[in-house]
Order: C-alpha cells, then sequence, then structure tokens
C-alpha cells in the first residue's frame, strides 16, 4: 500500500491541533492564563480561617470576577491568615467598608473570596486592609456541631 504525502501532513496536523486543545485546556483549567499582568491594585484582608482558599482563586463581586488571590500566609501578630487580593484596575469604586466573605462555589467545588460593597463615600486603594471579613465555612466543624446539638436534645 503506498503512502501519499497528503494523508501523512493531514494526520500530522490533526495530532498537532490535538495537542494544542489540549495544552489550551490545561492551561484553562488550572488558572495559569488568568493571572494577570500586574495591574491594578493590592488590598488585604485577615480571616480566622480560609479552609481551601487557594492563591489564584478568584475575587469577585456580585458575581463577577474583579480579580485574583495573590497571596495566602500565616500572620504571627494576629494569629490569622493574610489574604492579599490584585484587584482589577478599572473597578476603583470598592467601598472601604467592604465585606469579604469566602464562599465554595458549588456543593464541593473550590473557594472564592466574594466581596460584599458597604455604604462608605472612601474608596480602598493600594496597600488598604479589608475590615470586615467572614471565614469559611469548614463543613466538619458544621457536622460535629450538628451531631452536639443532637446529643445534647437526647441527653435532655
Amino acid at each position: 500500500m503506498a503512502r501519499t504525502p497528503t494523508i501523512e501532513i493531514l494526520v500530522g496536523a490533526f495530532v498537532a491541533a490535538g495537542l494544542v486543545a489540549l495544552l489550551f485546556l490545561a492551561v484553562r483549567v488550572s488558572n495559569l492564563g488568568a493571572a494577570g499582568g500586574g495591574e491594578g491594585y493590592r488590598v488585604t484582608a485577615l480571616f480566622d480561617n480560609v479552609g481551601s482558599l487557594k492563591v489564584r482563586a478568584p475575587v469577585s463581586m456580585a458575581g463577577v470576577r474583579i480579580g485574583r488571590v495573590e497571596n495566602i500566609r500565616f500572620d504571627p501578630e494576629a494569629l490569622q491568615a493574610l489574604v492579599t487580593m490584585q484587584i482589577d484596575g478599572e473597578i476603583d469604586r470598592i467601598p472601604d467598608d467592604t465585606l469579604a466573605s469566602i464562599f465554595t462555589a458549588g456543593l464541593l467545588g473550590e473557594q472564592y473570596v466574594g466581596l460584599d460593597p458597604g455604604g462608605s463615600e472612601s474608596y480602598l486603594r493600594e496597600g488598604d486592609r479589608i475590615g470586615l471579613t467572614q471565614s469559611a465555612l469548614v463543613l466538619e466543624q458544621m457536622i460535629g456541631q450538628l451531631l452536639f446539638s443532637n446529643q445534647e436534645e437526647t441527653s435532655e
């Protein structure tokens, strides 16, 4: 059976297109493509518990992504987790009394930071700290509280 160069070229192009699509999918799933170019400003927030929040997790307001989590570290003075967020530059009117909460996308999805704006006339700027925070809900703690409350009810 004679091989023609056109069939070999078509098969090669098909395999190359498949590899490019696979690479694109891997970048989209890992959030590497949305790392940002450093434009915008950074704000921080202290949380008692960040759950499984990860670097590059979305920061959203009203369900729209407006930034990314840039860094998570332990603050030895406050004894809390310090989360640094990179907010997009065009979003420059976030009130400084905004509430930052850690939510879970779906039942067992990834965690993200949700911002709920306050009513202040002044706005967050580079290096500001969000004072109002709500930590992540930890499923194991909720189950433990439920079991403990049921045990108290049965003992009474």
